[in-house]
């Protein structure tokens, strides 16, 4: 726990000298580049990483660091988005309905790995309209802790639509994994996620966001499937020297969960920008 705790406050006090950047910096003329970051299949490389506190779950708990490289490669008339998700977990105990862990194993907590997840975009270069992507999406058990994974490999569909109008961006991502092999002694998988997103642009980089992970364990019996947030958050771009970057605090509340899941969630994003 004092690990966790040390962590919350030294993010905290880097988000406070990056708002203090941000503040006396000014990205100006960053509309371009904000409309690409917004992008989930744009032609933009990134490097986020999310870090994510869960409070009320009956059993404690729960901290998630996220990496979520993004590297789009163009071939022909097609960008190819190559989107991998590398979870670092800190759980004080088994807290289910969790898109991280579609079927972990109770325990009295664990941290480390989560299960690595890639995803690959096929997505037009040059869209008109709909901004659109559809490609494969594989879990595979690279947890460190069976109460920190499935011990499953996974797989499925994925695809993401968005419209960027002058205010922002509207749009959304969806996947289903159901699971193909693994550990014989864990439970097979099927886990669906919807992820509707609207940010909304306001002067000098900043911006209003919510972007609620609504999530689905098909294996869990009814009244227990489902995990839907509501809430929202503010970001802002800004540079570092030459380094563009953005960050972004939300909070949501789980509206629907499953029993003993957490009530309310609390995450800030530092992201690394790199235009092409």
């Amino acid at each position: 726990m004092s690990g966790r705790f040390s962590s919350f406050f030294l993010l905290i006090a880097m988000l406070t000298l990056c708002g203090g950047i941000a503040l006396a910096e000014d990205s100006g003329g960053g509309d371009d580049l904000r409309a690409a970051v917004q992008n989930p299949v744009g032609s933009l490389i990134s490097v986020p990483f999310k870090s994510t506190w869960d409070s009320g779950a009956a059993n404690g708990g729960a901290y998630f660091m996220n990496f979520q490289p993004v590297y789009p490669i163009r071939v022909g008339d097609w960008n190819l988005i190559n989107r991998v998700i590398a979870p670092y977990i800190s759980l004080d105990g088994y807290s289910p309905g969790r898109p991280d862990l579609p079927s972990p194993a109770p325990g009295n907590g664990a941290s480390g790995l989560g299960d690595i997840n890639y995803t690959l975009f096929f997505s037009p270069a040059e869209p008109k309209g709909a901004i659109w992507g559809l490609g494969p999406s594989v879990t595979g058990p690279t947890a460190s802790d069976a109460q920190l994974g499935s011990g499953k490999w996974s797989t499925g569909p994925s695809f993401v639509m968005l419209f960027q109008p002058e205010f922002g961006s509207v749009g959304f991502i969806t996947r289903q994994l159901w699971s193909f092999t693994g550990q014989s002694n864990r439970e097979d998988t099927s886990s669906f996620l919807l992820e509707p997103f609207l940010n909304y642009n306001l002067p000098n980089g900043w911006y209003l966001v919510t972007d609620m992970v609504m999530t689905a364990n098909w294996k869990a019996e009814s009244g227990q499937q489902w995990t839907v947030p509501m809430g929202a958050g503010a970001g802002k771009l800004f540079k570092v020297g030459s380094q563009a970057m953005n960050t972004r605090v939300e909070v949501y509340s789980n509206v629907v969960k499953p029993d003993g899941a957490p009530d309310w969630t609390l995450s800030w994003t530092l992201q690394f920008l790199f235009p092409k």
